[in-house]
């Protein structure tokens, strides 16, 4: 484990950390979690070495404490979301290379089996926030065979070097993609912005989608883990993942 921590702020004009238990019509909880907040350090920084089996990550990320910076408000949007998903990466290759005919996939018109006309997207109910800003804390938790002292330095410096400058592999969002997020690393010092005064239980939270300890990173199902969220004066601390305040399935029940 690294002993460094590293601080983002980060905001911007709208933002969904969808409740899975609304199901079908996407409703917000009113912070952003952990995963999405692993998932901007992972835009600016998370590498491995990858080869025909997958990816072997030099580290994860440890979200450690999340700090709400604006109070939480809420705005109803209805959004066009598409129904059919895209192909596999062997698929795509294929059109391209002209091996199989290209299939698209319709938005309006097209039609079925049966010649009936179809329409491949459908209308959806967002309950979504506006105008939110953050400050996430973030530590490296390297794996076992990038764990001495230089390597974790190294990963620390690359990660302060591209947030200072702005720098990321792709461009971070706030739980949907089309909800950009702009960042900015500081330097906790006493004299940034305070939290503003909110609290509240918000209950059983998403944690992750993915097991944090694997060594191999695949095409793997999700394995969603859970913990007992509770923002206390506009601060929520997150449990390390391997502390049994976080609930997660046991390995071969997903």
């Amino acid at each position: 484990m690294s002993r460094r921590t590293h601080t983002l702020e980060v905001w911007g004009d709208l933002a969904c950390f969808t409740r899975p238990e609304m199901k079908v019509e996407r409703f917000s909880y009113p912070v952003i979690t952990p995963s999405a907040a692993r998932g901007i350090f992972d835009a600016i920084y998370w590498e491995g070495i990858r080869n025909t089996h997958g990816m072997r990550p030099y580290f994860n990320w440890q979200v450690e404490r999340i700090e709400v910076l604006e109070m939480p408000r809420y705005i109803a949007l209805r959004r066009n979301e598409v129904k059919d998903k895209a192909p596999s990466d062997r698929t795509i290759k294929a059109w391209m290379e002209g091996r199989e005919p290209p299939e698209p996939l319709w938005a309006d018109g097209g039609k079925d089996e049966l010649g009936t006309d179809q329409k491949g997207r459908t209308q959806r109910q967002t309950m979504a926030l506006k105008n939110v800003h953050y400050r996430l804390t973030a530590r490296v938790i390297p794996k076992s065979q990038f764990s001495s002292p230089e390597q974790i330095n190294k990963f620390d410096s690359i990660f302060e070097r591209r947030a200072r400058h702005g720098k990321c592999f792709q461009q971070p969002f706030f739980g949907c993609s089309e909800f950009p997020a702009f960042f900015e690393y500081v330097q906790p010092d006493g004299s940034q912005r305070q939290p503003v005064p909110f609290d509240q239980h918000i209950g059983w939270m998403l944690y992750d989608v993915f097991d944090l300890r694997r060594e191999v990173v695949r095409d793997d199902k999700p394995f969603i883990s859970l913990f007992d969220a509770t923002v206390v004066n506009g601060m929520l601390e997150i449990p390390p993942y391997e502390s049994e305040k976080v609930r997660k399935p046991e390995r071969g029940c997903i």
